[in-house]
C-alpha cells in the first residue's frame, strides 16, 4: 500500500489526543513512573479504576534502569517478590531471602503490566502545581517537559483527579509544591523532613510505613515517602518500592 506522511501524522496526532482527552479526568493522577508508581498504577487499574501516570522523562522506570553501579541488577526480599512475579519478572533466589531481578526486565514488565491493566503513561510531561477546591487536593497542573526545560514562559493546563500520588522519588516534587504554596503536610513538623543518609533495612521498613495521604487528596509512595518523613534511602534493593506502591493503591481504594 501506498505510505503518505500526512496520514502517519494524523493518526499519530489523533491517537494522542484521543486518549489524552479521555484523561483529563482520573480516579488517581500519578506523578512519576518509577516502580512504586507504575506498581500503584497496576493496582489501582486493575480494580477498575482510572489511572493516569505523568513522567517527566521520556523513559518511565525511575531509578530502577541502572540497577546497581550502573549494573542492571536489582534485589528484592522475599515479602516483596510476589509483586514481580505477578508481571512475569524472572527472579533468581540468591539466598537468605533476597532475590534478584534483571533492572530492565523488570521495569519492562512493569510498564507493560500497568498499559495491560488499563493505566496510561503519558511521558514527556511535568506537574508544576496542583489544584486544590474545599481544602483537597483535586487535580494537577501540568506542562511539558519541553517547555520547562526551554524555561519558556506558557501557561499550563489541568488534570481533574480524585487523588493524586505523588512517585517522584528523592526530590518529592509534588510535596514540595505543597510544602510552599499550601504550607503544612501531614508530617511532625508540617514540612518536608529531608531524606537522610543510607540504611537499607530502616529504608525498606519505612519507606512502607511512610506511604500515606500527606494532605488532602495526595498520598506519597517511593522514596519520596522517605523524603518527606525524613527516613533513610536503601540504594538498589526495590522491594520497599514494590509494597509502597501496592499499599498507596489499597489505601486510596478504601476511598473511592
Amino acid at each position: 500500500m501506498p505510505i503518505d506522511e500526512i496520514e502517519i501524522s494524523r493518526r499519530i496526532v489523533g491517537r494522542f489526543f484521543d486518549e489524552f482527552m479521555d484523561s483529563l479526568e482520573l480516579d488517581v493522577a500519578i506523578v512519576g513512573a518509577g516502580p512504586s508508581g507504575l506498581t500503584a498504577a497496576r493496582y489501582l487499574a486493575d480494580a477498575g479504576k482510572k489511572v493516569a501516570v505523568f513522567e517527566r522523562k521520556l523513559s518511565p522506570g525511575g531509578g530502577m534502569w541502572g540497577g546497581g553501579i550502573g549494573y542492571p541488577v536489582v534485589i528484592v526480599q522475599k515479602e516483596s517478590k510476589e509483586i514481580l512475579e505477578e508481571v512475569g519478572v524472572r527472579l533468581r533466589d540468591e539466598g537468605s531471602g533476597y532475590y534478584s531481578a534483571n533492572s530492565i526486565e523488570a521495569v519492562s514488565k512493569l510498564c507493560a503490566s500497568a498499559i495491560d491493566s488499563g493505566a496510561r503513561i503519558f511521558n514527556g510531561f511535568s506537574v508544576e502545581d496542583v489544584v486544590v477546591k474545599d481544602e483537597k487536593i483535586s487535580g494537577l497542573v501540568i506542562n511539558l517537559s519541553t517547555i520547562e526545560a526551554a524555561n519558556l514562559h506558557v501557561d499550563p493546563i489541568c488534570i481533574r483527579a480524585k487523588y493524586s500520588i505523588d512517585a517522584t522519588g528523592h526530590p518529592a516534587e509534588i510535596c514540595r509544591v505543597v510544602e510552599e504554596k499550601i504550607g503544612r503536610l501531614n508530617t511532625p513538623t508540617g514540612r518536608i523532613e529531608k531524606e537522610r543518609y543510607m540504611h537499607a533495612e530502616m529504608g525498606e521498613k519505612m519507606v512502607v510505613e511512610n506511604t500515606k495521604e500527606v494532605y488532602p487528596g495526595l498520598f506519597v509512595t517511593g522514596m519520596a515517602a522517605n523524603a518527606v518523613f525524613g527516613a533513610p534511602r536503601m540504594g538498589p534493593i526495590f522491594g520497599g518500592m514494590l509494597l509502597s506502591g501496592k499499599k498507596a493503591a489499597e489505601e486510596i481504594l478504601k476511598r473511592l
